[in-house]
């Protein structure tokens, strides 16, 4: 009787065991389906929890915290378009991310990573769907739109076969990889050369090829997996995005213009465009030097460097499309105005310009400005009579009679020699 007993209580813990595990699945799977059909209703429940937790100055989260917000239940299933879009509702409500691991590499290169912006990523939602969209299935077909070459083809074609990682697989190879596991860092690298591709394609056109962005991108990857630490629970490829964006940005920013500029002078530029397009979408023109200097807190002669440091430089022989299979291609100098003068007539000027200045230089300095100032020397654009005598505090007339005095000189045999050999020489 004691036996049958046992048994039936053995049978009842074994039945409530089942129905627990069956609950747990069913409730798994409730979330599963909570979190592909109702999105933000999770969204909005994880952002309550971390804002509770939050003091009210603080404005960074960690995250551990995000993770201690989020029911376990829920982690294996997030997709990471799910994650991309939270991060977004994060930086709508002016909440960074921190995390130690790239915190310590700011710290070692303090100067240069200022471009990286990383609070600015997840900035478009839309955007960033598509990149891993691409990532899930890349092939040759979604480069259609970029020039290639037969290399890119076959890299393409190689890091295809590689199979994308289970979130359980992930983990362990991330694990390996952390005790020096040289095949599981090299499989881990391999299964995201495709998130590269995704990110590099989108910055085409930006002053690098597309080879090199993909090479910068992977560099990015590699410290990825280098920093990654599994144990903080989130996914290696959200971790890794910010490191390959922060790679191609960077090298964007060093070696995508013709003459390189500072780092912090690029994230000035950044700043500027998107006060200038803000300032457009407000008032509809686009503000002038003056209006720029306020609204950037910088003085005008700053913001005329920084104008200058802004403009770029592209090759008059650049293709207008990016099918270089084309044949007859156009390209830009095919629609630069043929009556324009060339470089070469430019340059002309330019030392011309330069060595009648030096001769006028040898008049009177008020001579030597008023002729300048005539004559556009000294901002590119001529002065009238009356401009000038304002400068001088003088009448128009004294201002007429000093120029008429000061061409004379210029007709003096010695400078006017000197001017002939000029006009002669070039």
């Amino acid at each position: 009787m004691i036996e049958k007993d046992k048994n039936l209580d053995f049978e009842s813990k074994s039945t409530d065991c089942t129905q627990a595990d069956k609950s747990s699945k069913v409730k798994k799977y409730s979330l599963s389906l909570t979190i592909k059909n109702s999105p933000n209703a999770i969204t909005d429940e994880i952002l309550r929890k971390i804002k509770k937790k939050l003091s009210k100055d603080q404005k960074t989260v960690t995250f551990e915290e995000i993770d201690e917000s989020i029911p376990s239940q829920m982690r294996e299933d997030f997709t990471l378009e799910f994650l991309i879009n939270f991060y977004n509702e994060l930086k709508k409500s002016n909440i960074s991310v921190v995390d130690s691991t790239i915190h310590n590499f700011y710290e070692e290169e303090e100067e240069e990573e200022k471009n990286l912006e990383t609070n600015e990523v997840f900035k478009d939602p839309e955007e960033y769907d598509e990149i891993f969209e691409d990532f899930a299935d890349v092939e040759v077909e979604m480069c259609d739109n970029i020039s290639l070459q037969d290399p890119i083809k076959i890299y393409l074609k190689e890091i295809s076969k590689s199979k994308l990682l289970t979130p359980s697989r992930e983990r362990k190879l991330a694990r390996r990889a952390q005790m020096g596991d040289k095949r599981a860092r090299e499989e881990l690298i391999k299964a995201n050369l495709r998130l590269v591709i995704s990110i590099a394609k989108r910055y085409v056109g930006h002053g690098l090829g597309f080879l090199d962005l993909i090479q910068e991108g992977n560099i990015g990857l590699m410290k990825a997996v280098a920093k990654f630490d599994w144990k903080k629970g989130y996914k290696f490829s959200t971790y890794s995005y910010w490191w390959i964006r922060q790679a191609i940005t960077r090298a964007i920013a060093d070696q995508g213009r013709t003459v390189r500029i500072p780092v912090h002078l690029v994230e000035t530029i950044n700043r500027m465009n998107r006060v200038v397009n803000k300032y457009i979408q407000e008032n509809g023109e686009v503000p002038d030097l003056e209006e720029l200097s306020v609204l950037m807190d910088k003085p005008v002669d700053k913001m005329k460097e920084v104008l200058i440091s802004a403009k770029n430089i592209f090759s008059l022989n650049a293709p207008i499309s990016n099918d270089v299979d084309a044949e007859g291609e156009s390209e830009v100098l095919d629609f630069v105005d043929s009556d324009s003068p060339t470089p070469d007539e430019e340059g002309r000027k330019m030392i011309i310009r330069q060595k009648m200045e030096m001769i006028i230089d040898t008049l009177s300095p008020k001579e030597a400005m008023i002729l300048k100032m005539r004559y556009g020397f000294v901002d590119g654009k001529q002065k009238t009579l009356e401009e000038v005598g304002e400068f001088f505090n003088v009448t128009r007339e004294r201002i007429r009679q000093i120029e008429s005095k000061s061409i004379r000189k210029l007709k003096h045999p010695a400078r006017k020699k000197m001017i002939e050999n000029i006009m002669q020489e070039y």
